[in-house]
């Protein structure tokens, strides 16, 4: 079992800035996602678009670093406090014992399109153009690095839809090992017509918001997120979330194809629950991957059938956020950390039927409350990469 404790924690969504409006939206079913116009996109989809993330203003001293990735980071550090916890984590254990291990997919591509846009007559790209800075996958890391002053080990996964949920069981092997005292994780993706004008090619996007687990689901909605989460050391207190356990798996079955028996995700959420030293019947409720495309919903329901009991509660809050790609897994915790403080049960936002041949137990209906004690959540990207996270109450019993 892990020893960590979630010990401060923010997202923002297309919902809003920080956990406020985010949590209001768990208890009321509301979701985020707008008709896209994003860039000019000629795709007829649904988007969850941060707003205000074009006003933040990097500090001069990191201007190198601007991008729309680096400054929804930006964004996201300044809500809830976290900035400062961390800079009081840093004042306890030292700039250099606390890591920072983010999750993205395609960080800062956006300013990469935007630079080519404005190629000159040779198609060279203009000189503010800064490849390291800001479409590199490492940017956000640097920026977010040099933005708080930490010193420890620094690292960005990017395993697609995976990426943050691995930040995790990043942290809690380097921590384990010595090489930090405490750890920054989460995620930060941001829209981009990449991701856009790719999953739509895949025949992967909808074009009504999306209905996860639903009869009639057509694709996903594409989001963007900033979720950042301090792991520390368990206190004992009765009142800490903690980071129970993880599973990670490979399955390598396709490309951009979930198994269809859903092997891989199977194998992780049995590892997460075997690290965490819990039974499946312990779980009390699931938030799942739930893209709402077709093979991922019916993948991820024979994995989670083949497992546990019918009766535990389900949902995917993607209805409500969009599919945020490399940050799904860091907010997906961050929703899983409120659902356990506040005894939330979070409705599966946009699924309006059923698939009777996902046999799980959806959560249609918001502001369903309960006490909750362990929740799991799950994250799978392109090319079988699977997490799972399983996060506790303390307090519950």
């Amino acid at each position: 079992m892990s020893n960590l404790a979630l010990t401060a924690l923010t997202a923002s969504t297309a919902l809003g800035e920080g956990v406020v409006p985010l949590l209001s939206a768990l208890k009321e079913g509301r979701s985020g996602l707008k008709a896209c116009d994003f860039e000019g996109a000629s795709i007829n989809t649904w988007v969850g678009e941060v707003p205000a993330v074009d006003a933040e203003v990097l500090p001069p001293a990191l201007h190198a670093y601007d991008c729309r990735n680096n400054r929804l980071a930006l964004l996201g550090l300044r809500a809830d406090g976290f900035e400062e916890a961390v800079r009081n984590a840093m004042a306890r254990y030292g700039a250099d014992r606390v890591a920072l291990i983010l999750g993205t997919s395609t960080s800062g591509i956006l300013s990469a399109e935007q630079a080519y846009r404005e190629r000159d007559a040779e198609g060279a790209l203009p000189e503010w153009f800064d490849y390291r800075a800001t479409h590199n996958t490492a940017s956000v890391g640097a920026f977010v690095r040099e933005y708080l002053g930490l010193r420890g080990p620094v690292s960005v996964v990017s395993t697609a839809c995976s990426s943050s949920a691995k930040a995790f069981a990043a942290a809690d092997r380097l921590i384990s090992a010595g090489l930090a005292d405490a750890a920054v994780v989460g995620g930060v993706d941001s829209l981009c017509l990449t991701t856009l004008y790719g999953f739509s090619s895949l025949e992967l996007t909808s074009a009504e918001p999306c209905r996860p687990g639903d009869v009639a689901r057509k694709g996903l909605s594409i989001g963007e997120a900033a979720a950042f989460v301090l792991l520390e050391p368990v206190s004992g207190s009765a009142e800490e979330i903690t980071l129970a356990g993880w599973g990670e798996s490979s399955d390598a079955h396709h490309m951009s194809a979930p198994h269809p028996e859903g092997r891989g995700s199977r194998a992780a959420m049995q590892a997460a629950l075997v690290r965490a030293g819990l039974q499946a019947s312990d779980i009390d409720y699931i938030n799942l991957h739930g893209t709402a495309t077709p093979a991922n919903d019916a993948s991820e329901g024979a994995a989670v059938a083949a497992i546990f009991d019918k009766g535990v509660p389900c949902s995917s809050t993607k209805g409500m956020t969009g599919h945020t790609l490399g940050a799904a897994g860091a907010l997906e915790a961050v929703i899983c950390a409120l659902s356990l403080r506040h005894g939330v049960l979070p409705a599966s936002v946009g699924t309006q039927t059923p698939d009777p041949q996902i046999p799980l137990e959806l959560v249609l209906k918001p502001g369903g409350t309960r006490p909750l004690r362990h929740v799991l959540s799950n994250s799978f990207g392109f090319g079988g990469s699977n997490c799972c996270l399983i996060l506790s109450h303390r307090g519950q019993s």
